[in-house]
């Protein structure tokens, strides 16, 4: 069980084997900028083992972003897709996607995960409501729904963000492609996106009305 205020932790609680105060100086913002003072990561962070384990076992929490540049009236103009490296070498197009942390918001974890991939002043305009648009739920089975991750059952919150700032790719994103969505490029692009993402995308911009 977790240990509280000054409890005297038992052998079998799961920071146990932590120092008293280790946590003191962690903040949350420390969730977003990659760990706090004297730590290489914050809290709750899994090594690749470790979540290797954790994605045989359990469902994992995600939220995944349609990043859309918006006109003077707030209607959609852009809607942008990511080209990154995938784990066979290949490149692909898909949206910004990653892990909720452990004791991580889901703003924080919005916020985070356009950083890690747009880069600091892509400044994301964060929803006003955290209900997300729809709920994607990814499976490892192939055909089992209309999204599949070979590595986990992933349910990830899809949310529309707009992106007001510049956009430097970072991590494993090779570049960030913006394509109005009454365009006719904008059926290629989501043919290209694979294992569901196009389709969220859809829905995306169904819920927004383009």
């Amino acid at each position: 069980m977790p240990v509280m205020n000054d409890e005297v932790p038992d052998e079998g609680d799961f920071d146990a084997g932590r120092k008293r105060g280790e946590f003191d100086n962690i903040t949350p913002e420390d969730f977003i900028h990659g760990g706090g003072a004297g730590h290489s990561n914050p809290p709750g962070w899994l090594g690749p083992a470790d979540i290797n384990r954790a994605r045989h076992q359990m469902p994992i929490a995600y939220v995944e972003i349609v990043p859309v540049r918006t006109d003077d009236m707030g209607r959609i103009a852009q809607v942008g897709s990511l080209l990154r490296v995938s784990d066979d070498g290949s490149i692909e197009r898909t949206l910004i996607t990653g892990r909720v942390l452990f004791h991580e918001t889901l703003r924080e974890a919005i916020a985070r995960n356009v950083a890690k991939d747009l880069g600091d002043i892509a400044l994301p305009l964060l929803p006003a409501s955290l209900q997300p648009f729809t709920v994607a739920e990814f499976f490892p089975t192939p055909g089992l729904s209309e999204y599949y991750d070979p590595r986990q059952h992933a349910i990830a919150l899809c949310y529309v963000v707009a992106i007001a700032g510049d956009c430097k790719p970072q991590d494993e994103t090779l570049d960030v492609e913006w394509v109005d969505p009454k365009s006719d490029l904008m059926d290629k692009f989501v043919d290209q996106m694979v294992n569901g993402h196009g389709r969220i995308v859809r829905q995306a911009l169904a819920w927004a009305g383009v």
